[in-house]
């Protein structure tokens, strides 16, 4: 029976799938554009427009819904209700799900501590911002209500300050966008990942953004930098500040902040209190990430650490060995765990529903254009309202010339239609100031009555001739918009939490503080492993250990403190330092250089410069005749880049690599593959500043000859080389005379 009904059930399916009745299917032969553009498509503009992306006013369509349910709630203002009841009242607006909204409502709260001006009050568990852990308590136990600052996010929604649109099922309004009075965008820390893109907007203190956008109006070219040097965070700590990088970030919205911990010694108990830590972690993975690196052995200073946050806040305690350097110790501990992290800014908002990747100065200036209209709008409401009232008592005025009549035309009216029209016809009034009249009750129809109320008219006409000259002066808007700005920063504004540190002030952690140094001795083969051997260990034994097929083509004396800048055939350079290549025998092939730089399948290394101080001039001979010097200081850097791409010209294969000692001008001699050579000073070759220059024509070629080498003149054992010397290049060269070299020499191309 149960093999009958599955073939009736799949008889059914089929007559379903070719029914010609009904709905037509999605052709199995869709192309993948079209569905994705029916399909993914809104799907993803959703996600953009809709969910993940903040809007000019501060807030994503989450946090606006939220919080204009609790205004509507009459939560500015009255007591704390339970957020059950909150998360309730907004799934009319929001029909994402109670969990959804509640979690929304958390971050905003002033106990989670997640924004440095939190929009709602709370009471009970919320969380911590800080912590990975803490969770909140259900919405059944807490208690919310606004904040005092929420009065300047709804400030004229009442008066048609922004538009209102229909709920999604059509039976409430809510507004598109809330009249902030103060650029809320800056003030509170927002994040957001959509489709295809994400917004992260780090939090700026709120006295200092008024200032800013006051000097704005004041000025579009003022110095924001100078009035609100950086963001603020609400868990304090420190921000490593470089001007540079800031400015990045002011002017095109991205780039990253430095920020690190903040820490206490309590040197009677040898212990490190942290208190405050960066915005962007948690205290529960910095108390692993310290666990790590005591486990692995690499920090052996420490005993215990444990999480002591209780009620008076963040607190992560560190119980270190007897004799334990404190500040060295946590110089260690920023290098290597998140005590010391990033916040990466990426101030993605949408303006008028698309989204734009914005600086602080051009956030400032949208804000100010979307923060006139809605000034112009409170401005436009209320004028209608006064005008209106005007209207209404110019009427009533006229009705003060003659009480008698209007009440004689009233009581002779028969029918109670008539009664308005009768009114316009003996006052010569329009219908809404006669309705306004007939609507007076009788008791009031007395002439102290009709004079309380016309006295307001001098003072109506004063407000609306007043608004209309401000409407009518973008400068007067403008200063409302200031004079609110400051009453808010006074009113609202808070010390900064966030500490501002000088980056170059800072000390940092020198990994190679602690490891010996002495005289080692490099060896490169051409199949890429590096030989690392002690003088001691050279002398032992000269039978060194290669390949069959290989053999050392570069040598090189180093100390164990040594930067190793490896190039590579792909242009690139590789830096290590020497001490991390370890300790070789003769009996061992060294370190596969492929596997410890991770090099690409077809990438080899082609030459290797050992350094300690960044001196003197590196010069690159190219397969063209080219030849390019610059400094070998445009290799040095401030981060720990383990890669750099681009590292020299890409134009025509390298041949040569040539380092020139600072203050020397050595005898250099070049061939080309056509058995011509030269002997030149290699101040022939002019300096250049950027390691990617193509350089100057060495070498001219003819019939296609190609340079093939460059040399020092001792290296290359030419007997007589004034014969080859030049004065200017480019040169054409001169032919190799037979029995001109002491030794054959090998040139560079059979290396690479």
């Amino acid at each position: 029976m149960a093999k009958k009904k599955e073939i009736k059930d799949n008889n059914s399916l089929k007559a379903r799938l070719t029914d010609d009745s009904k709905p037509d299917m999605p052709p199995v032969n869709q192309p993948i554009t079209q569905m994705l553009e029916e399909n993914y498509m809104p799907y993803a503009m959703s996600v953009i427009v809709s969910r993940a992306i903040p809007e000019i006013d501060g807030f994503k369509p989450s946090h606006r819904k939220l919080l204009y349910t609790m205004y509507r709630m009459g939560l500015l203002n009255g007591n704390r209700t339970k957020s059950a009841n909150v998360v309730g009242q907004t799934m009319k607006l929001n029909p994402h799900g109670d969990q959804a909204i509640y979690d929304t409502m958390v971050r905003m709260t002033r106990g989670n501590g997640a924004l440095l001006h939190p929009y709602v009050d709370s009471k009970g568990n919320f969380g911590k911002q800080y912590s990975r852990d803490m969770q909140c308590a259900a919405p059944r136990y807490t208690e919310v209500k606004l904040e005092k600052l929420c009065e300047e996010l709804f400030g004229g929604i009442d008066k048609d300050s922004v538009d209102m649109v229909d709920n999604y099922d059509g039976t409430l309004k809510e507004p598109v966008l809330l009249p902030s009075t103060f650029p809320s965008i800056l003030v509170n820390s927002n994040q957001g990942i959509a489709v295809g893109m994400a917004s992260n907007i780090c939090s700026f203190n709120l006295k200092e953004v008024c200032d800013a956008t006051i000097a704005y109006l004041k000025d579009k070219n003022a110095d924001l930098l100078e009035i609100m040097p950086a963001p603020d965070f609400s868990g304090g700590g420190q921000i490593l500040y470089n001007r540079d990088q800031m400015e990045e970030i002011y002017n095109t919205g991205k780039g990253s902040v430095t920020l690190r911990s903040k820490y206490s010694i309590d040197k009677k108990n040898n212990l490190i209190e942290i208190t405050e830590i960066p915005y962007s972690t948690s205290s529960e993975a910095i108390i692993d990430g310290i666990a790590d690196l005591v486990k692995s052995g690499k920090v052996r200073e420490i005993n215990d650490v444990r999480d002591e946050t209780d009620l008076d806040g963040l607190k992560i305690t560190i119980d270190c060995k007897r004799g334990t350097d404190h500040d060295e110790l946590m110089k260690k501990l920023f290098r290597f765990t998140k005590l010391q992290d990033t916040f990466s800014c990426n101030f993605n908002i949408l303006i008028n529903g698309s989204p734009r990747v914005m600086g602080v100065r051009e956030i400032i200036s949208e804000w100010l254009d979307w923060r006139r209209q809605c000034v112009a709008r409170e401005l436009s409401f209320d004028l209608s309202k006064k005008k209106t009232r005007l209207h209404l008592l110019e009427g009533l005025e006229k009705i003060l010339l003659d009480i008698d009549k209007a009440i004689s035309i009233i009581r002779n009216t028969e029918l109670e239609e008539e009664v308005v029209p009768n009114l316009m016809k003996g006052f010569g009034i329009d219908q809404v100031q006669a309705e306004y009249v007939a609507e007076i009750k009788l008791r009031n129809i007395n002439k102290q009555y009709i004079l309380n109320r016309t006295a307001d008219k001098a003072n109506l006409e004063k407000d609306i001739a007043e608004i209309e000259d401000i409407l009518g002066k973008p400068n007067r808007i403008n200063t409302l918009i200031s004079k609110k700005l400051k009453e808010v920063a006074d009113k609202y504004g808070k010390p900064r939490k966030t500490e501002i540190v000088m980056a170059e002030q800072v000390e940092t952690y020198v990994p190679d503080q602690n490891i010996p140094d002495y005289q080692v001795h490099l060896m490169l083969t051409r199949h890429g492993y590096l030989k690392k051997f002690t003088p001691n260990a050279l002398k032992r034994s000269e039978d060194i250990k290669i390949k069959d097929d290989d053999e050392i083509f570069l040598n090189v004396d180093a100390m164990n403190k040594s930067d190793i800048l490896f190039f590579s055939n792909k242009c690139n350079v590789y830096k290590s330092k020497t001490y991390e290549f370890q300790d070789n025998k003769v009996s061992e092939f060294g370190a596969f250089l492929t596997n410890e730089l991770g090099l690409e399948d077809d990438e080899k290394i082609i030459f290797m410069l050992v350094t300690t101080d960044y001196k003197g001039r590196l010069m690159i001979g190219f397969k063209n005749g080219k030849a390019a010097v610059f400094p070998i200081n445009v290799y040095e850097t401030k981060q720990n880049r383990k890669k750099l791409i681009n590292a020299f010209s890409d134009k025509s294969e390298a041949v040569s690599f040539l380092v020139i000692p600072e203050g020397e001008d050595p005898d250099l001699f070049a061939r080309s593959d056509k058995d011509k050579a030269v002997i030149f000073k290699s101040s022939l070759v002019p300096l250049k500043t950027t390691r990617s220059t193509q350089g100057v024509q060495l070498l001219i070629s003819k019939k296609g000859s190609l340079l093939s080498e460059i040399v020092t003149l001792a290296e290359s054992g030419l007997r007589d080389p004034e014969y080859y010397r030049i004065r200017n290049i480019p040169a054409i060269g001169y032919y190799i005379k037979p029995d001109s070299f002491e030794n054959k020499q090998m040139g560079f191309e059979d290396f690479t």
